[in-house]
């Protein structure tokens, strides 16, 4: 029998492999976020990784119906929206390393193969492959930084897509050192009326599935509307080699926030210890995350948001910002209740009455002509009723176009990216975005860094003068039109220092109640243990709106 080889990395750093069976959308991104922020509030170092199995280099050039809202990092990846889960979990920053698709391997391994640096060696996908694969599932676990790499596996086992990833972690958890590694296997327990019990087979030929492929779960959890009995862990353990309290219960849970709990009373974490020899941990310190569900689940106000955007008949087209909502309504112990609006039958006829009964508007980000006009009849209706307004990114734009058409009195202002041709081009094509034929990762992406307007809206939400913010963008405001919308009220209160750019615009208090554009993204920044300060203040304003203050 061959001899094991030595670690890759000679890296202290433990890894677990999360796959998924069954089906899909079980939850192993909220399984994995789950099991980061129990071995967090343990004290050890961790970090979460995402695996893609789709040929795309990256989820930049996606239609959102097809993968959902595009995760944007600081250091300007375009990412799976797992990764919004992982910082909303561990309140901290990821990055280029933590989201990587077949294509970004495959590309890599062309890009080099065509250097010559394979000396001639005919290209396959084991070893050249699977040695990308590998070498960036180790990246994050070899300079120190953290204690416990947690990857996610996308896909389901069984998809020809995922090999490659399962062969890598086959490979992985034999050259790794004993008890560096585990598999966990996030399976489905269906219920079947008819018959009134969970039955276990899909599970089993799910892990019957993952072992021929060469991977043995350490530990299964199997995702369930009714508990599990006894007998029937017992049979799971049985039937698929694993350990009886290896086998964790995942119930449906009222609140994706309510999993990490859930899983601390199936000792998950526990397990996990146990199974890598983890020292130096401490009893979870859950405090502020236990606060925050308090406050989550028994709020003291209501409001009604409506969120004004084209892509609304999918909820995870816009995940974040859902999510910043239910972070800041938890710190106002206010309930948030979003009311979606197409905004492409938005019209000057309707708008009043699709608007009715909100305490507050949010027009989304958004890219092309199809529902553009809509939103401008939002935001006109929200400014002239002195309705709360929030606008991000395309959002803040149309709030500029809005305001020059009906305020400025220039009727056929618009952004160059619905009218190429509009006489007044208050929102316009970035500079250095002209030469740009590329599609993907050619925006302005990434954190930048703002300066705000001292004693503005802005200002006194951050409680500081300079923030920096992540940005996804290829237009911007126009500064040729600047000290026209300023004379006319609207203040641009956050300004790039580098580039003039204008990153937020707002109206006044004694004008509007709450009337804010960022042209950044400032829902991929909130997270449960920091809640976004615009978000905040936002909710905050309707509240104020609904009580008539």
């Amino acid at each position: 029998m061959p001899e094991r080889p030595s670690s890759p990395s000679a890296s202290a750093a433990k890894y677990i492999f999360v796959t998924g069976g069954v089906t899909s959308s079980l939850g192993k991104g909220i399984i994995s976020a789950s099991l980061a922020k129990l071995l967090q509030a343990r004290g050890f170092r961790v970090t979460i990784q995402k695996f893609d199995p789709y040929i795309n280099i990256d989820p930049g050039t996606l239609n959102p119906y097809e993968h959902g809202e595009c995760y944007v990092t600081d250091d300007g990846a375009e990412t799976d929206l797992d990764l919004g889960h992982y910082e909303r979990f561990l309140n901290a920053p990821t990055s280029q390393a933590n989201n990587v698709t077949t294509g970004r391997i495959y590309d890599t391994v062309i890009r080099r193969e065509r250097e010559g640096a394979f000396l001639g060696k005919t290209v396959q996908v084991v070893p050249h492959i699977t040695d990308e694969i590998k070498r960036r599932m180790l990246l994050l676990g070899q300079n120190g930084e953290f204690d416990i790499v947690i990857t996610e596996i996308g896909g389901t086992t069984g998809d020809i897509e995922s090999l490659p990833f399962v062969e890598a972690v086959r490979q992985l958890r034999w050259e790794l050192p004993p008890n560096d590694s585990l598999v966990i296997h996030l399976t489905l327990l269906p219920y079947l009326a008819a018959a009134g019990e969970l039955k276990t087979k899909p599970t089993q030929h799910s892990v019957r599935d993952l072992r021929e492929a060469g991977l043995q779960p350490d530990i299964l959890v199997c995702r369930s509307e009714h508990p599990i009995p006894a007998d029937m862990r017992r049979k799971i353990a049985l039937f698929c080699n694993v350990k009886m309290n290896s086998v964790i219960e995942s119930l449906d849970a009222d609140s994706i926030y309510s999993v990490p709990l859930l899983m601390l009373k199936e000792e998950l974490d526990a397990r996990v210890i146990s199974k890598l020899r983890l020292q130096g941990g401490h009893t979870p310190d859950l405090e502020e995350w236990k606060e925050f569900l308090g406050r989550l689940k028994n709020p003291t106000e209501d409001v009604t948001i409506a969120l004004v955007g084209k892509y609304v008949e999918l909820p995870d087209a816009y995940k974040s910002i859902i999510e910043a909502f239910i972070h800041a309504g938890a710190f106002n112990e206010c309930k948030v209740k979003v009311r979606t609006i197409q905004s492409e039958f938005l019209t000057p006829e309707n708008a009043a009455q699709q608007l009715e009964g909100v305490d507050g508007v949010l027009v989304a980000p958004g890219f092309g002509e199809r529902g553009f006009e809509g939103k401008i009849e939002a935001v006109r209706h929200v400014r002239e009723n002195g309705i709360p307004f929030f606008g991000i990114c395309l959002g803040m734009q149309v709030a500029v176009v809005e305001y020059a058409r009906h305020v400025l009195g220039l009727p056929q202002a618009s952004s160059t990216e619905m009218d190429p041709l509009t006489p007044d081009p208050v929102i316009a094509l970035m500079a250095d975005q002209k030469d740009v034929t590329q599609k993907g990762g050619t925006m302005r992406l990434g954190a930048y860094t703002c300066e705000l307007k001292r004693g503005s809206r802005a200002a006194k939400a951050y409680g500081r003068n300079t923030i920096s913010e992540r940005h996804r963008h290829r237009f911007e405001f126009n500064n040729e039109y600047l000290e026209r919308f300023e004379a006319a009220g609207l203040s641009a209160s956050g300004i790039n220092p580098d580039t003039g750019l204008v990153e937020i615009v707002e109206l006044p208090r004694e004008v509007h109640p709450w009337f804010v554009g960022g042209q950044f993204h400032p829902e991929l920044k909130s997270t449960v243990e920091n809640p976004h300060p615009l978000f905040v203040r936002f909710v905050k304003a309707a509240i104020q709106y609904k009580k008539g203050l």
